[in-house]
């Protein structure tokens, strides 16, 4: 027998566990559904505190998103920290001090919190989009430039938009502007930029022979 000690194989680190994509789906629209119909009932029996009411329910969904993402997966990912933490902050503001006007311009923080992100994130040479996109997707430097710009864009312009229509519009009139009109058009807008990312997607046999680039 040799002196020799064998030493053992170093194990990978264990990942954390991930919960279904639908569980995360269903808290974070769960939650505005929720809100939105908090919201309706109230008006309907002409409550003039509906919307501060209405945001006990914001707060709620802010907790259990953090709960969950602590309990099920031993972390938060950014996106949901930030609407989660957003939520809480003018949440809790509206409840103290009575005053829906907190609430009602937490979407604007939000995505302007969201297109100085991208701004800054593509300034300092980084991939700010894989956060919110994942890391799924490889494309070439020019076209996540191209579509960290206009998501920027898309996100100050929103912000915009829902600072003109809580100041012009009722607040039912906003709430569904928020629920479900904010979400279709996050949609639609990330539909006019997939034939950019599926031009310039690389082909499944290449992306599986190459190895996937470094994270910025």
């Amino acid at each position: 027998m040799s002196g020799e000690t064998v030493m053992p194989e170093k194990l990978p680190p264990k990942l954390p566990p991930r919960l279904p994509q639908w569980v995360h789906y269903a808290i974070d629209y769960g939650g505005l559904v929720a809100w939105i119909l908090t919201l309706v009932v109230l008006r309907l029996q002409h409550r003039s505190d509906a919307a501060v009411t209405s945001s006990w329910v914001i707060v709620g969904a802010s907790l259990l998103a953090l709960a969950v993402g602590l309990i099920g997966e031993r972390r938060i990912r950014p996106m949901p920290l930030v609407t989660a933490v957003v939520g809480l902050i003018f949440g809790g503001l509206t409840l103290f001090f009575h005053d829906e006007r907190f609430i009602k311009i937490k979407p604007t923080i939000l995505y302007t919190l969201l297109g100085l992100f991208l701004i800054t994130g593509a300034l300092r040479g980084k991939n700010p989009l894989k956060v919110l996109m994942g890391d799924a997707f490889h494309l070439p430097d020019l076209v996540v430039r191209t579509l960290t710009l206009r998501y920027a864009l898309f996100f100050f312009a929103v912000a915009v938009a829902n600072e003109a229509v809580w100041r012009t519009q009722s607040t039912l009139f906003w709430g569904f502007f928020k629920v479900p009109g904010v979400p279709i058009i996050i949609f639609l807008f990330a539909m006019t930029q997939a034939p950019l990312m599926m031009k310039h997607m690389p082909d499944e046999g290449v992306a599986e022979t190459k190895p996937a680039p470094d994270a910025p």
